[in-house]
């Protein structure tokens, strides 16, 4: 699962591209281990509401858009969720961001629910392409913002915000990548099911099969699989993802949503040459921010070494005990790793040169 890492030790960073991996101790106080892990076990306030979001019409069809506050002076960010996922999955990296810290900006944040996701109906052209994914992302840049955004990414929305940084450079100020999804055609047990649902005919019968399980039992395995602390998801959090499979359970478009979204993928891993996603990624001049866990079951997070060597101007962090989701399971972390990043020199000097 996660045995190319020590997993004991506090954090890997890279820093630049070529760099090796090299061991860091962690300013937060290290991983889950550590005090600031203590204390987020033990403080169980009831977390934020959702950000309140509305449609936003786009060429392609309506995108539904959750949005914080912005106060004076805070600088755009877009947020691109995963596989399967909503905006909701942002909602409190985006407060925390939302907040004066230091010389790190402070973020006027949108989160997008992709075209079938979330609370935005499926794309009018019935194409759930990447290419598709990704202009539907730029439409909403084009449209809502003047100048550059800071482009945060998971997952599938890692692999979409890397195509717009390297495609579009002038829409990105900076970009920061959760666990993106890159291929790797390395085995893998949850990316191979993944593969398996893609396939036609197969996976339709295995996605009936799987809306037989009663909601909350299907929310708790996908919870097992994204988390390494499953525990450290708030029990208001876990009701809001049960009640969001009964949502989505009673829309016709759900299951072929994620079918065809889950093929798009699989055939992104597998294209080679100049159209692939790690050839975009070597063409990305924005600072760029990986952040991976090193218990990830989906993304390896050996993939962190590739992502130091390809991406021109960036930095790589593993986090320790870090799932697949780090910004729901430790969005503190994932804040404070931001916040680091983009008030470096380097980092400040190259974000104002993109706006």
């Amino acid at each position: 699962m996660t045995d190319q890492f020590d997993v004991a030790a506090p954090v890997s960073r890279a820093v630049g591209s070529g760099s090796p991996l090299r061991r860091l101790a962690h300013a937060n106080g290290g991983g889950r281990d550590g005090a600031s892990a203590a204390s987020t076990r033990g403080s169980r306030r009831q977390p934020i509401a959702a950000w309140p979001g509305e449609l936003v019409s786009l060429e392609n069809g309506p995108v539904f858009v959750r949005t914080v506050p912005a106060m004076p002076g805070a600088e755009p960010a877009v947020f691109v969720h995963g596989l399967g996922g909503s905006a909701l999955n942002w909602t409190d990296l985006m407060g925390l961001l939302s907040e004066p810290c230091g010389a790190a900006p402070v973020f006027a944040g949108e989160a997008v629910d992709l075209p079938g996701f979330g609370h935005s109906p499926p794309p009018a052209n019935d194409d759930y392409s990447l290419d598709a994914r990704v202009a539907a992302v730029v439409a909403l840049i084009e449209k809502r913002h003047v100048e550059p955004v800071h482009l945060i990414g998971n997952s599938l929305g890692g692999a979409i915000s890397t195509r717009i940084a390297a495609r579009r450079p002038e829409l990105v100020r900076s970009l920061t990548l959760v666990s993106p999804a890159l291929p790797d055609l390395r085995p893998r047990l949850l990316p191979m099911r993944l593969a398996l649902v893609a396939t036609p005919g197969l996976g339709r019968w295995i996605l009936k099969r799987l809306v037989q399980i009663p909601p909350e039992q299907r929310t708790e395995m996908t919870i097992n699989d994204l988390f390494a602390d499953p525990g450290l998801l708030h029990e208001a959090r876990r009701a809001e993802a049960i009640a969001e499979v009964i949502r989505r359970d009673g829309l016709g478009y759900a299951g072929e949503a994620l079918l065809r979204s889950g093929r798009a993928l699989v055939a992104e891993y597998t294209r080679a040459g100049p159209g692939s996603l790690w050839r975009d990624a070597a063409r990305v001049t924005a600072p760029t921010l990986v952040i991976h866990g090193s218990h990830d079951r989906l993304v390896d997070p050996a993939n962190a070494g590739r992502a130091a060597r390809t991406f021109g101007n960036c930095r790589v962090v593993v986090l320790p005990k870090i799932g697949h989701v780090a910004m729901m399971e430790r969005p503190d972390l994932v804040a404070a790793e931001m916040r680091d990043f983009l008030s470096s020199p380097a980092a400040v000097a190259d974000c104002a040169a993109a706006s």
